[in-house]
């Protein structure tokens, strides 16, 4: 499972020797069997992950989950190294992989910023190296430094594969042309995608990723938690998410919402796993839905193993396209 401990963190289970792997999810452990059909290479890399991962942006965002509760930041930092020694203690067999990023912020430039950032990260964690390391967004400028950064990193063996998020089209294709002038695989792109969020289909990212085999990792893939059927127009979310996911917004998706709950209850799987399949089903797409206990993270285990038919899948694309498509990311357009 990929940790990152950041603010804006995921995990994403990882396989390469052994036939299980356990996900960390807070402070809990939870057994996540894995087979093989159910592992995936990340885009161009030897780095093997399942189908399926976790994420923590909401372990530590206090501005967006958690209505500026400071406190619960500060736990989760004093609860990542904790968790990540206790896991390797008492799981010494499974594998774990490390995803973390780099925030293109304005200060940092150029290629030794992103060493530097690396460096204190894998202090932080305790490690010599991390499996994922990824660009959080594009830079406003000096983004072909940030580029070559991904690419030392590489080459110093500190990683063992880079990636970048909320990469647009043509953002995509430059940093991938030039890493691969090093020999060094672009191997995902993070971005916002769910069923109703599917601005990557529309504005060419998933087809690129697909054409230069870079996997497109799925951040928010139930919608922040509105494609589980958790929020109704009288239970909209709270803080900055209840602008987003508007009572009239949740009037329009209730439809949508109804069919995934009939389908899930054909194959005794709840709405989120629903939600979860149909991205998995889209092809070169690994999810990372965020939780907040072990009882979420294994729900969301529940999601692999099975398929949704090819008319389901269609289904709940016709269904969700009849609602207004939510806002996203400001930094995809860069």
């Amino acid at each position: 499972m990929a940790l990152q401990l950041s603010s804006a963190c995921n995990l994403a289970l990882s396989h390469r020797k052994t036939k299980q792997v356990r996900a960390v999810a807070s402070d809990d452990f939870v057994k996540v069997k894995s087979k093989e059909d159910n592992v995936v290479k990340l885009g161009g890399s030897d780095l093997k992950l399942t189908k399926l991962g976790i994420g923590a942006w909401s372990w530590g965002d206090t501005s967006y989950w958690n209505n500026f509760e400071w406190d619960v930041l500060i736990r989760c930092y004093k609860l990542r190294n904790a968790a990540w020694k206790e896991r390797k203690k008492k799981y010494p067999e499974d594998e774990i992989a490390v995803a973390t990023k780099f925030a293109a912020l304005p200060w940092r430039l150029g290629r030794q910023s992103v060493l530097a950032a690396l460096k204190d990260s894998l202090s932080r964690l305790e490690l010599d190296s991390v499996e994922l390391y990824q660009l959080h967004w594009p830079g406003i400028w000096g983004n072909e430094g940030y580029i070559d950064g991904l690419g030392d990193a590489v080459e110093q063996g500190l990683v063992k594969a880079v990636g970048v998020s909320n990469y647009s089209e043509k953002r995509l294709r430059e940093a991938y042309k030039q890493l691969q002038k090093r020999g060094i695989p672009l191997a995902s792109n993070q971005v916002n995608y769910s069923l109703i969020y599917r601005i990557p289909e529309e504005n060419g990212v998933k087809a690129t990723c697909d054409e230069l085999g870079i996997s497109l990792i799925a951040y928010s893939p139930i919608a922040q938690g509105v494609l589980t059927g958790k929020y109704t127009p009288q239970n909209i979310p709270t803080g900055p998410r209840g602008n987003i996911y508007t009572a009239e917004f949740l009037t329009e998706l209730q439809p949508l919402l109804n069919r995934i709950k009939e389908i899930g209850q054909n194959y005794n799987k709840t709405p989120t796993q629903v939600a979860l399949n149909w991205l998995i089903a889209q092809d070169n797409v690994i999810p990372i839905p965020g939780a907040k206990n072990a009882e979420q993270a294994k729900e969301f285990g529940g999601a692999l193993g099975w398929s949704l038919t090819s008319d389901e899948v269609n289904e709940l694309r016709e269904l969700a396209s009849k609602s207004k498509p939510v806002v996203g990311f400001p930094v995809e357009k860069l």
